[in-house]
């Protein structure tokens, strides 16, 4: 049997000479009145500074990650972890290793995953840049609870524990700081459980500038967290677009409309028809992400989408594309009889546009539907 320990310690460390030995210290103490039975690791990402030994001679096992990343660290040190549960923390004396206490707790009462919330147990002045506090944090967390539903409050707390046999199953690859992000994310996709306690923060001990990258790695962990969710970065923006584009669409080949001060016609009819193309776009690309998804599993496919193109087969795309693209040349040669009605000479370009433009979007999308319909059986194909 792999577990040796009940606990875990574990410290990511790139050039923490300053601040390690305080750390590794903290956590021994706690261990020591806590009676639990732990071990203390230190996931070394190439230190130059000496940090290897100071964690040796202060009686942590130091694991060697040769894979540079905040990510990668955390993944290394908890593939060598030999302890049931893994509470994980920066190495730069910020947060409290003495009072690790309510995170075992919830770890014992069954929790998979146990998240430190700095706003609830207080962040001394100076110890968060206010960029984080007031914007960076609050906003990645609030687009994570909108995008996958959870009452976490401190998506980014780096102070955390978990079960690590639950963490291990969840197949973390990120190397970098998404790695925050990737965590909760898979747990909440598949349903873990999820507890939150209150932790504080503290301004570091460290003369060096910190190894977070605002802009760089606050990009990160939004790209993650939208290439995750393809109902919120494809479906949503998909479908609004395409029912606005559709109804003005409709609307506007009838005639013009008047709305207050302003006069839609032709000229918008002609925006209306690109937006419902973008939104069709956007929708097939949805669809695109979630057959990929449900073949490689990268995210859970569990919903009613997912069953129904499982079960929905190229033919019926390609029978609905080809119908609407039919469509599309009928009225194309509606078009073209009442040209030649007068000779194939002028016409009035506001009559045609009301005609061309709705022929036009059928066959466009027809074909965007026929080929997108062979894209999705051609992700569904079973291979070994």
């Amino acid at each position: 049997m792999r577990e040796q320990y009940e606990l875990t310690i574990l410290m990511p460390c790139l050039n923490e000479a300053e601040t390690l030995a305080t750390c590794i210290g903290k956590a021994r103490q706690y261990l020591e009145e806590s009676g639990v039975h732990g071990e203390i690791v230190i996931a070394d990402n190439g230190s130059t500074d000496g940090s290897q030994q100071i964690a040796r001679e202060n009686g942590a096992r130091v694991v060697d990650v040769p894979e540079r990343g905040y990510g990668a660290a955390l993944i290394g040190g908890c593939n060598a972890a030999l302890g049931k549960y893994v509470i994980m923390g920066d190495a730069d004396d910020s947060y409290d290793f003495l009072h690790l206490g309510p995170f075992v707790e919830k770890l014992r009462q069954g929790y998979d995953l146990v998240m430190g919330n700095r706003f609830k147990g207080g962040i001394e002045p100076g110890a968060m840049p206010p960029l984080h506090r007031y914007l960076g944090n609050p906003a990645l967390s609030f687009l994570a609870r909108l995008f996958f539903p959870c009452k976490i409050g401190d998506y980014h707390c780096g102070l955390r524990g978990y079960r690590r046999e639950a963490i291990l199953k969840l197949g973390l690859v990120t190397t970098g700081m998404e790695y925050a992000s990737e965590m909760v994310v898979k747990a909440t996709l598949n349903h873990l459980n999820i507890a939150e306690v209150p932790t504080t923060l503290k301004k570091d001990g460290r003369s060096h500038a910190p190894h977070l990258r605002s802009w760089s790695d606050g990009w990160r962990h939004l790209k993650f967290l939208l290439m995750h969710s393809p109902n919120w970065l494809f479906m949503v923006p998909g479908l609004i677009l395409l029912l606005i584009g559709l109804a003005l669409t409709v609307i506007l080949s009838f005639g013009n409309i008047q709305i207050g001060p302003v006069g839609l016609g032709v000229h918008t009819l002609m925006y209306a028809a690109a937006a419902m193309m973008v939104g069709a776009n956007l929708v097939m690309f949805s669809l695109f992400v979630r057959s990929y998804a449900s073949v490689t599993g990268f995210i859970p496919t569990e919903s009613k989408l997912d069953r129904w193109l499982e079960d929905t087969s190229t033919e019926r795309g390609v029978l609905v594309g080809l119908l609407l693209f039919l469509a599309g040349v009928a009225v194309t040669v509606v078009a073209f009889c009442l040209w030649g009605k007068t000779g194939f000479g002028g016409l009035s370009p506001e009559v045609m546009m009301r005609i061309t433009i709705p022929a036009m979007l059928l066959i466009v999308v027809g074909i965007e539907l026929v080929f997108g319909s062979f894209f999705i059986g051609i992700l569904h194909i079973k291979h070994k």
